[in-house]
């Protein structure tokens, strides 16, 4: 009699219970991250490109690349705005595309040369961040030497 009141009360069990407390919560907070990054609104003024990019509606530019697209876009805004915005649409784009990850270092490359001729050497290493690894940094010292 014992042994039956001591049945299903070991480890399995534990982690079970654990995991049907643990596991909706963690749902739930994933969805409601991933809802948030949904633009609801209709009218975008996110740089992360899409495939329904009206914009693109010009031959030539719709023969172009999606990395080249953007790369043109992110040097555009670092120069109208500053090297750390375009970073962080960088890496926004990347999480958006994951095919563009294969092109993140050079973009970010492109970005830290560009930076230096905008801001100098010392104020564009200033932006560097861990967006592609260290690929910014190495734009602003390529440019620099």
């Amino acid at each position: 009699m014992n042994q039956q009141t001591r049945r299903g009360r070991g480890p399995a069990r534990r982690i079970g219970r654990t995991l049907a407390f643990v596991l909706p919560v963690v749902l739930v907070l994933s969805g409601t991250l991933a809802v948030t990054r949904v633009n609801w609104s209709g009218n975008s003024t996110d740089p992360v490109l899409t495939a329904a990019d009206t914009s693109l509606s010009s031959p030539r530019v719709a023969k172009r690349a999606p990395q080249d697209i953007l790369r043109d876009k992110l040097l555009t805004e670092l120069q109208e705005e500053d090297p750390g915005v375009a970073l962080t649409h960088l890496q926004q784009a990347v999480n958006g595309r994951p095919s563009l990850a294969k092109h993140c270092a050079s973009i970010a490359r492109a970005l830290g040369q560009a930076a230096v001729r905008v801001y100098g050497p010392t104020r564009a290493q200033s932006y560097a961040r861990p967006v592609c690894d260290t690929a910014f940094a190495t734009g602003v010292a390529a440019a620099h030497s």
